[in-house]
């Protein structure tokens, strides 16, 4: 029988390079986006390059709880994935002084709100089953205080809280909880920037880390895991 893969913001950089990882080690993917075209182009990809597994595509804005519920309802109906990452998010630079004001709202509902709900969605189902394993892509602005991070480094710094209490309570049910933690990593969000593409790092990295601390003996776990530009931070 198959094995699930949910990601949110399945269709660029990280998202897009851990469904590549994970649908070539033969997963079915379950993913959304708020891009149609965006998600039609990924469905296109994966059914040439992968034709023997399933792919289920939604189009959603996770900033809406609604949206992000009606998802999951939709995965649901499918499969209770084995794995669920929770990587949806944006960046939007200010300092939390003089941000524009809708900053704030619309980062935490896209960045936090969306992983608290998906990750409410599924737990029931991975306690009765007594497996599962839950990544949060969260980022070094979580552990580091930037001056221009504003709401960003806030919902960063409160998803790796998230993302700490949700391992305490899981932990009795066999089921893993880790915390992913990237620089500057080489997505659209670092476009335009006049730096060379060796000063970040590679979205496959961090694919290739969560694949690895996915295999790891059900006795074990990478609670968190930071990786960094091997030159540093950017």
């Amino acid at each position: 029988m198959s094995k699930c893969l949910l990601v949110t913001g399945g269709t660029k950089g990280i998202g897009k390079a851990i469904i590549l990882k994970f649908a070539q080690q033969g997963f079915d993917i379950y993913t959304c986006a708020r891009s149609i075209q965006d998600l039609d182009d990924l469905s296109s990809e994966l059914k040439d390059k992968f034709p023997e597994i399933d792919v289920f595509v939604y189009q959603a804005d996770l900033s809406v709880k609604e949206q992000t519920q009606a998802f999951a309802a939709e995965v649901k109906r499918r499969c209770v994935p084995d794995i669920l990452i929770n990587n949806a998010g944006i960046f939007l630079p200010g300092a939390i002084h003089n941000e524009p004001e809708e900053n704030f709202e619309l980062t935490l509902h896209t960045n936090l709100f969306s992983a608290y709900y998906m990750t409410r969605a599924f737990t029931e189902e991975f306690i009765a089953r007594k497996s599962g394993h839950i990544f949060s892509i969260g980022s070094i602005a979580g552990l580091t205080a930037y001056a221009n991070g504003g709401s960003y480094a806030i919902s960063k710094w409160a998803m790796l809280g998230f993302t700490k209490c949700l391992r305490q309570e899981l932990q009795p049910h066999g089921i893993r909880v880790t915390s992913v933690l990237p620089g500057a990593t080489l997505t659209a969000s670092w476009e335009g920037v006049d730096l060379p593409a060796e000063r970040f790092i590679k979205a496959s990295d961090v694919a290739e880390s969560i694949w690895s601390i996915y295999n790891l003996s059900p006795q074990s776990v990478v609670e968190e895991i930071v990786i960094r530009p091997q030159l540093g931070d950017i």
